[in-house]
C-alpha cells in the first residue's frame, strides 16, 4: 500500500503524490485536471505512454483505491498536449515546489531509520546502505533536468522537425548522435522501415499509431510533363519528447550502471 503526500496550490487545486522505488508518481486525474482536460482518463490513455504510467493501491478516505499514477516524464507530455494557457506556470509549480520536497522529504524518511538501530556497527551498515540509495537518487535527479528543459523547448504539439534537426535537439541534451547514426537506430528500433525500397526510412506502423511521425507529401511536376511524389519523414512534437526522454533514460540507466 502506497502513501499519499497531498500538495495544493491556489490555482490547479489539490495534487496527490508518492513515491514508487525512490521515484516520484503523481494521481494522474489530479495533473489532467489542473491542466484544463474535460476527460482526465482520456488524456491519461491518449498522451502518455505506457512506460510513464501505471496503476497503484492507495489507502484513501473513501477505503482502498486502485489509481492510475504517472511519473515525472508523463507530467510533461501532459503539460506538453494541455491547451490550458498557465500549463507552463503548472510545470514550474511542480518542477520548483513539489519534486523537490517529495525528494527532499523522501531522503529524510530514509535517513532518519539509521538512527533507531542500537548496535554502532549495524547503525553504520544501514547508514552506509542509505547513503547509497541518497546518491543514486541524486544522480536521477541531475539525469532528468536536461528532460525538463526540453519540454520547455517545444511550445506546440503541431511542431514538427527533420530528423536531422532531431539529432541537433538530442545533441543539445547531452546525446551524443549524428542524422545518420539517429536513422541507423530507427531503423534497428522498428521506428522506420528497414527493407530496401520505394518506403525506405518511412515510419513503421508502430511508430505511425503512436504519432511519432508525419509524412509530407510533395507534387513535383517534371520538365518532361510528368508528376512524381516526394515524401519527407517530420517528427512531431509528440515524437521529440518521446525520442528525448528514450534516448534520456538509457543514457541515466548507464550512468546508473
Amino acid at each position: 500500500m502506497n502513501d499519499i503526500k497531498v500538495f495544493e496550490n491556489p490555482e490547479f487545486g489539490e495534487v496527490r503524490t508518492t513515491l514508487i522505488n525512490g521515484e516520484p508518481w503523481f494521481v494522474g486525474k489530479d495533473v489532467a485536471n489542473a491542466l484544463g482536460f474535460s476527460n482526465s482518463r482520456d488524456a491519461i490513455k491518449n498522451h502518455v505512454f505506457n512506460e510513464d504510467k501505471g496503476v497503484e493501491k492507495f489507502d484513501t478516505p473513501g477505503g482502498v483505491q486502485q489509481l492510475t499514477v504517472i511519473n515525472e516524464s508523463g507530467i510533461y507530455s501532459l503539460i506538453f498536449n494541455s491547451r490550458l494557457p498557465n500549463a507552463k506556470k503548472f510545470k514550474h509549480w511542480v518542477t520548483s515546489e513539489v519534486l523537490p520536497a517529495i525528494r527532499k522529504t523522501g531522503s529524510y524518511d530514509i535517513h532518519k531509520d539509521s538512527y533507531m538501530i542500537a548496535d554502532p556497527v549495524e547503525r553504520a551498515k544501514k547508514w552506509i546502505e542509505e547513503e547509497t540509495v541518497r546518491k543514486e537518487q541524486a544522480q536521477q535527479i541531475e539525469a532528468m533536468k536536461p528532460k525538463a528543459l526540453f519540454a520547455d523547448s517545444v511550445t506546440a504539439s503541431d511542431t514538427t522537425i527533420l530528423v536531422g534537426e532531431l539529432a541537433k535537439v538530442l545533441k543539445g541534451n547531452g546525446v551524443s548522435i549524428g542524422q545518420n547514426r539517429l536513422f541507423v537506430w530507427m531503423r534497428e528500433n522498428g521506428y522506420l522501415i528497414n527493407r530496401k525500397g520505394s518506403d525506405w526510412n518511412m515510419p513503421t506502423q508502430k511508430a505511425m499509431e503512436l504519432g511519432l511521425f508525419k509524412v509530407k507529401e510533395t507534387v513535383i511536376n517534371h520538365s518532361d510533363g510528368s508528376i512524381s511524389i516526394s515524401k519527407t519523414v517530420k517528427v512531431t512534437g509528440k515524437g521529440q519528447l518521446y525520442f528525448v526522454n528514450k534516448f534520456l533514460q538509457a543514457k541515466s540507466a548507464q550512468r546508473l550502471a
